[in-house]
């Protein structure tokens, strides 16, 4: 089953190409978020996940294709112009600013919000992650990997965002944590919020989510509902079977 959205309404990815270091990286690449939704984007290592998030968030140009938010076009414009617009990216590795305490992180996230602005979305997110509380004076660095992960989602969430890009929600964590930040991405599609997730879990990654893409090699193999790709295990297997001969994706830093 493919999806196939035509409306303006919501964030549309059409015929993205991509390349890096001279190698095409992503191919005619196609996708739709919409608000209050999860969707997952699956694939293994090298399969252009991270490349789709950071051309979307504006970090990386595209070769050809259009990204589009409720019908106007965000080719060219800087991370910042792109972030303010409603898009908001938690990165791989669950990065913070290690020497900042973890008030400062959130702080330093709403930079462009008033005074007032800020501390309300300050007030926001420390409501969503109470664990951060008693941590708010400590170096970002003293975190542990869930605290920190959750204090990465904090400073997404500080910008207000529509649509919220998560890179490998689960990376390194306890199932517990896991959980818990399983709970917190349901809540915050709950209050309207687009989520793209990917996630090198699929059980959870097609739990938490609607709709499903699966990536290999740079292109879109499969697109439909979550429930459509639970019966086509056939899809994930020939995916992650194939990276083990694809080259691996570049990293954000090249």
């Amino acid at each position: 089953m493919e999806i196939s959205d035509t409306s303006s309404d919501g964030l549309h990815v059409r015929d993205l190409s991509v390349h890096r270091g001279g190698r095409l990286v992503l191919e005619s690449v196609s996708l739709d978020l919409h608000p209050g939704e999860v969707t997952c984007l699956l694939g293994a290592n090298g399969a252009g996940k991270s490349t789709l998030i950071l051309t979307i968030a504006g970090v990386l140009p595209a070769s050809d294709g259009s990204i589009e938010l409720d019908g106007v076009s965000l080719a060219g414009h800087a991370p910042e112009i792109i972030r303010r617009r409603g898009i908001a990216v938690v990165p791989e590795g669950h990065r913070v600013l290690a020497n900042l305490s973890v008030l400062d992180n959130l702080r330093a996230a709403g930079f462009p919000l008033s005074r007032t602005a800020l501390k309300e979305e300050i007030d926001h997110v420390i409501g969503i992650f109470p664990e951060l509380t008693p941590r708010l004076s400590l170096d970002a660095n003293l975190l542990s990997g869930g605290q920190k992960q959750m204090l990465a989602i904090g400073q997404a969430l500080i910008a207000r965002p529509r649509y919220l890009l998560i890179d490998e929600l689960s990376f390194g964590l306890a199932p517990a944590v896991v959980v818990r930040l399983g709970d917190t991405i349901r809540a915050i599609a709950g209050r309207g919020v687009g989520v793209l997730l990917i996630e090198q879990f699929t059980t959870l990654a097609l739990a938490l989510a609607s709709r499903a893409y699966v990536m290999e090699r740079g292109r879109v193999v499969f697109s439909g509902t979550s429930d459509a790709l639970r019966s086509r295990p056939e899809v994930l297997h020939g995916a992650y079977l194939a990276a083990r001969t694809a080259v691996r994706e570049p990293s954000a830093q090249q």
